[in-house]
């Protein structure tokens, strides 16, 4: 699953590319489902390293990379209708008990200018649900009802 060549000739060089136009893409057996969501954050990775002294010399400690830590990318919406794709592939992974095993699937977010053009992109492999929560009700604010989802995945690239 990964950029068609005639995909790559539409990425826009602009700089700096704005945060607020955005497209999510889940990847799935069925093809590519497009969803909308308010906010996209979690696009993070950190090298971890361990402490360990070096024989002999006391003044200082040396730093050996050790892994890469990826935080989970989190989606927010409006809460969807039941019988969206998105809502039925996180019931399944996460009110299964794990009696069914976890379908992950490829995540891709893309950042876009004006004309909807892709200018920068990101692909999360082999995502899967790993939270779902709603946000507060509150009675004195005139809000969307928003529900977040966590996908914890295997690692990402950037893929413009």
């Amino acid at each position: 699953m990964l950029l068609m060549d005639q995909d790559k000739d539409q990425f826009s060089n602009e700089y700096p590319p704005p945060s607020f136009h955005f497209k999510v893409v889940f990847t799935s057996q069925t093809g590519r489902v497009d969803t909308s969501f308010q906010d996209v954050s979690g696009i993070s990775a950190t090298l971890t390293a361990e402490e360990t002294t070096q024989g002999g010399e006391n003044s200082s400690n040396i730093f050996l990379p050790k892994s890469i830590d990826y935080s989970n990318l989190v989606l927010k919406r409006g809460i969807a209708p039941l019988d969206s794709p998105l809502a039925t592939w996180c019931s399944k992974v996460l009110h299964s008990d794990l009696a069914e095993p976890i379908i992950p699937t490829d995540v891709l977010v893309y950042l876009l200018n004006e004309e909807r053009s892709p200018m920068r992109a990101w692909c999360f492999v082999r995502a899967y649900p790993v939270k779902w929560s709603v946000e507060a009700f509150n009675s004195t604010k005139n809000e969307v009802a928003i529900e977040t989802i966590e996908l914890k995945y295997h690692h990402f690239y950037r893929m413009m």
